[in-house]
């Protein structure tokens, strides 16, 4: 496939993707590029995926040793109250 060079690139909602389609996105970031992948394990809406099976937790997992990469879990969001009430209790 086509390598992707000199860019930066945001996945947003890497949550819902899958190992592959994330292997997939990765195995094509260039030289000089830089990738950020975002998303919550919590909040799926695939139904085939879960919080251990996604794109996502797969990807921290496998580079959490890898100098090149980093990982930054914020434990605060910034939503309304009703939003949070939302994802805690639906």
């Amino acid at each position: 496939g086509r390598s992707i060079p000199g860019q930066f690139i945001i996945i947003d909602e890497a949550q819902n993707l899958s190992r592959h389609e994330v292997k997939t996105i990765v195995s094509r970031v260039g030289e000089g590029s830089k990738i950020i992948l975002m998303g919550d394990p919590e909040q799926i809406d695939h139904p085939y995926l879960d919080s251990a099976s996604n794109g996502l937790t797969y990807i921290v997992e496998r580079f959490k040793q890898e100098g090149i990469s980093g990982h930054i879990m914020l434990e605060k969001g910034e939503r309304s109250k009703l939003a949070q009430l939302a994802a805690d209790l639906l």
